[in-house]
C-alpha cells in the first residue's frame, strides 16, 4: 500500500469535552506574507478534517494558491502563517453556543526550520483552548 505524502503543515483537533476527536471542522490556512510578485495578498488553502479530527491535505483556495502549499513553503525568508478552525460550526451542530466562533492559531516557519514537518494540534472544548507545536 503507497502511502501519501504529508503536506510540511499538519494539524490535529481533539474535542476534550467528548475525549475524541473532531471532525468535520473546515479549516483555513493563510500565509500572511507571501512575498510573491504575482500577488501582495494572502495565500489560502482549505481543507476538512477527517474522521481521526486531522488535516492530511490542502485545497488552493485563493487564485495564486495554485502552485500548492509544498512548492510555496520552500520559498526563502521566514513565513507567518495562520489556522483559522470554525468551532462555530461544529459545536453548532450538537446545539452547542461556544464563546470562540472560530479559532486562530498564528505560527512563524523560520528560514531554517524549512526542512521540518510543523504539526499543530488542538485541543479544543466551547469555552477555551490550547495548541502547541506538536510531532
Amino acid at each position: 500500500m503507497a502511502t501519501e505524502k504529508k503536506p510540511p503543515i499538519t494539524c490535529h483537533i481533539l474535542d476534550t469535552t467528548l475525549g475524541r476527536p473532531a471532525s468535520s471542522i473546515p479549516v483555513l490556512l493563510t500565509l500572511q506574507n507571501p512575498h510573491s510578485s504575482l500577488s501582495s495578498s494572502s495565500l489560502t488553502w482549505t481543507a476538512t478534517t477527517n474522521a481521526d479530527g486531522r488535516v492530511t491535505s490542502w485545497a488552493p483556495s485563493s487564485p495564486f494558491s495554485a502552485d500548492g502549499l509544498e512548492e510555496v513553503f520552500k520559498r526563502d525568508g521566514d513565513q507567518k502563517y495562520s489556522l483559522t478552525f470554525d468551532t462555530e460550526g461544529y459545536f453548532g451542530e450538537r446545539g452547542v453556543k461556544t464563546f470562540f466562533p472560530e479559532v486562530v492559531v498564528g505560527f512563524v516557519v523560520r528560514a531554517e526550520g524549512k526542512g521540518e514537518h510543523y504539526h499543530v494540534p488542538v485541543l479544543l472544548g466551547p469555552f477555551g483552548y490550547t495548541t502547541y507545536r506538536g510531532s
